[in-house]
């Protein structure tokens, strides 16, 4: 600040130095509203940043500061337990048991008299369910040879595919070691640990990663025919997530339909990775996914997943934008007349119906451009001008309306990524349990492995013996259709 004695000084020496005096100050006012202008921005950015969590955005739970968000799920109006018409899983009678004790009164209750020669009047019933002794079964495999009456020569028998040594472990238990570790993530040393407990005799870490290699090896066509059903499908999804191998941030794809299931692993997130797995160039159908840039390169038919939206327009509702609730509100109304329509077998929707969804969008997206207009000037920063997160939401939902209401015109196309997010979940969790692959091969052959038992459970196959057969090779022929 001047003081009033330099102002004063400004003035006796005469006009000139009081216009330079003003010219002083204004650049001064002008440079300090500029560095205002920049922290609101920052200031701006910051709340936006502090404010989202797994509710309005695509932030992973984890991440959430207590208190926890709300769930994006309305009330159902049903009550806890089970529901009107469930037909429940409770245990049943076995008309014939594997094993039948019969318990015999000892002596009379009431005076005492031995009862061992009683006349029997009835019984009672109870069955117990539980596992047998727990113990592995030796099975000795004996190769014959004989000699033959008319060479005299002899001949040995062949011993069974996967009977290779003097002693080796069997296709069952390797198959129950190959399931824990592939399937339910468990460690390499847990695996081990709790097959000693269960068997007392517990594969070693060796044998359990040469049985994961030879399950592998055994579902290299098998993964073909997966990829080829995928690239055939009428409706596929597709994702990406994050994946720590030896060090280093490489990514898991995911491709999937109620059927089947395929992953791969590539040091890329983009077209690159996507180009090499192969199955979004040849695919022909509708790509359900997020709007990660990459997909649309691709010529088949887009569907964008609307629970992202859903999360970013619950966002800028929390925020005051009033058009981001009705956008909600629609968005979920399409979703139940949908969901409705495909339960009473309809093939479509009525045009009439079309038509008031599609006015209703398109106000909608009107009043959304009014309540985030484009930036009135440019910050000095090179490149596009930096929109807000709300414009840049109501632009998409603008531009890529027939993506984002595909699922209102062709009812075979779900609202959300739901398949592919579950069928990728799980690959997080066991990122959370062991950190990391060390190895890329480690990372390839948990893909495969998991592909085709995720594969095999939505065909309605169990999963050991789905691996067992595999481990025989002799995999599941697995069909892309009903």
């Amino acid at each position: 600040m001047l003081s009033r004695e330099a102002i004063l000084a400004a003035y006796k020496e005469g006009p000139d130095a009081v216009v330079e005096l003003v010219q002083r100050l204004s650049g001064h006012v002008e440079r300090l509203g500029t560095q205002l202008e920049t922290m609101e921005e920052r200031v701006r950015a910051l709340e936006e940043r502090l404010s989202l969590n797994s509710r309005n955005s695509s932030k992973p739970p984890s991440t959430d500061s207590a208190p926890k968000p709300k769930s994006l799920r309305g009330k159902s109006g049903k009550k806890p337990g089970g529901q009107p018409g469930h037909k429940g899983a409770s245990l049943k009678w076995v008309e014939t048991p594997d094993r039948l004790e019969v318990h015999s009164p000892g002596e009379c209750r009431y005076c005492g008299a031995s009862l061992a020669d009683g006349e029997a009047l009835g019984c009672q019933r109870r069955q117990v369910v539980d596992l047998p002794e727990l113990r592995l079964e030796v099975t000795e495999h004996r190769a014959l040879r004989k000699q033959c009456r008319v060479c005299r020569q002899g001949t040995e028998a062949a011993f069974p595919c996967g009977v290779v040594a003097g002693v080796g472990y069997g296709p069952r238990i390797k198959s129950l070691g190959v399931y824990l570790n592939q399937y339910q993530l468990l460690p390499y040393e847990r695996v081990s640990r709790l097959l000693r407990d269960l068997f007392n005799a517990g594969l070693s870490v060796g044998t359990l990663y040469s049985a994961i290699e030879q399950c592998h090896e055994a579902l290299s066509k098998t993964e073909e025919v997966i990829k080829q059903g995928v690239q055939q499908a009428e409706v596929a999804n597709y994702d990406e997530t994050g994946l720590d191998v030896a060090g280093r941030r490489m990514w898991l794809h995911v491709a999937s339909t109620g059927r089947l299931t395929h992953y791969g692993a590539h040091p890329r997130r983009g077209s690159l990775a996507t180009d090499a797995i192969g199955i979004l160039p040849e695919f022909t159908g509708t790509a359900v996914h997020d709007a990660w840039s990459s997909y649309p390169k691709y010529s088949c038919r887009h569907a964008l997943c609307n629970v992202h939206h859903l999360r970013e327009l619950t966002c800028l509702e929390e925020q005051g934008q009033g058009w981001a609730s009705g956008m909600i509100r629609l968005l979920l109304e399409i979703k139940r007349t949908v969901c409705e329509a495909v339960e009473q077998g309809e093939t479509g929707l009525s045009q009439k119906s079309l038509a008031w969804y599609e006015m209703r969008y398109q106000d909608l997206i009107e009043q959304g451009m009014v309540v985030n207009p484009l930036p009135s000037e440019r910050t000095g920063k090179r490149g596009p001008v930096k929109r807000s997160k709300g414009r840049n939401l109501v632009e998409r939902l603008d531009k890529r309306r027939d993506e984002v209401l595909c699922f209102m015109h062709d009812l075979r196309v779900p609202f959300d990524n739901n398949q592919a997010e579950r069928d990728v979940r799980m690959v997080k969790v066991q990122q959370k349990v062991s950190g990391c692959f060390r190895t890329m091969e480690g990372a390839q052959m948990f893909c495969r492995i998991r592909a085709y038992i995720s594969t095999a459970r939505k065909q309605g196959f169990n999963p050991l013996a789905a691996l067992e057969t595999a481990l025989r090779k002799q995999p599941l022929i697995l069909t892309p259709a009903e």
